[in-house]
């Protein structure tokens, strides 16, 4: 009987990534505002970390809808605050289109994100390393795997862009639109085809695929984890040393 273990990796690397995000986000918009003490040019300083992440989210948006023949309008990379008060980094003006095709423009960022994190890590800072030794939990073999990290040309560039990008890549609700009729469509067919009896057929041929799938998309939420963990610490540190330098406070 084929497993489909990929799916509790990929949930296990996800929750946490989407944690850190948001943790860090918060964090990093502290420290901005504790140095220049206001909001607008903290709102300037943070899109400019981020701009290389917003740059190919948006971009993954418009390449796919103009290869899927949806008409685009206006691209707009610079940051607004929203009526809610959160912050729009960037966007990208399509035209109404099918509910698949909607669906696959919104799940673009985290396809071409993914292919990135995933080339960049594994092929451009060697993270395989560190994450073999997290799933075997081999902890002598940490510090070999961390020298091994700390020698790849270029790391702290990867490293960076690695960070941005996986920072960026998650799909948005807007982005998220579609997907609840194309999932529920996707839901009823494999509905039938269990009650049609296909249950077997499916489980040998389809399962081995989806579970590769899932692996896959769990080892570049991995890799995204361990950035993200990477730099929680450091600038949380950071803000509580404002907190304190300037004695002041950033409300949550």
């Amino acid at each position: 009987m084929t497993s489909l273990d990929g799916l509790w990796w990929l949930l296990a690397s996800l929750l946490p990534l989407i944690w850190l995000q948001r943790s860090l986000h918060r964090e990093i918009m502290a420290v901005f505002l504790l140095l220049t003490r206001g909001q607008e040019v903290s709102m300037v300083l943070f899109s400019l970390l981020f701009f290389p992440g917003v740059l190919l989210h948006e971009l993954s948006h418009w390449l796919t809808a103009r290869l899927l023949g949806v008409r685009t309008g206006q691209v707009w990379l610079l940051p607004e605050r929203m009526p809610d008060g959160k912050l729009r980094m960037g966007y990208v003006e399509t035209e109404r289109a099918d509910v698949l095709r909607e669906a696959l423009i919104g799940f673009a960022p985290l396809l071409f994100g993914g292919v990135f994190v995933g080339f960049a890590g594994l092929y451009r800072m060697r993270l395989d390393t560190l994450w073999e030794v997290l799933q075997t939990a081999q902890w002598g073999a940490m510090p070999a795997a961390l020298q091994t990290l700390s020698t790849q040309t270029d790391f702290w560039l990867w490293f960076y862009l690695i960070f941005v990008v996986s920072s960026t890549m998650l799909p948005s609700l807007s982005d998220r639109q579609a997907w609840t009729p194309v999932l529920i469509f996707a839901g009823v067919l494999l509905g039938m085809a269990l009650l049609a009896g296909a249950g077997p057929w499916l489980l040998a041929n389809l399962a081995p695929w989806l579970d590769g799938l899932l692996r896959a998309a769990a080892v570049v939420f991995g890799i995204s984890v361990v950035v993200h963990l990477a730099l929680l610490l450091p600038v949380v540190l950071l803000r509580k040393l404002l907190n304190r330098v300037t004695g002041l406070q950033v409300a949550g």
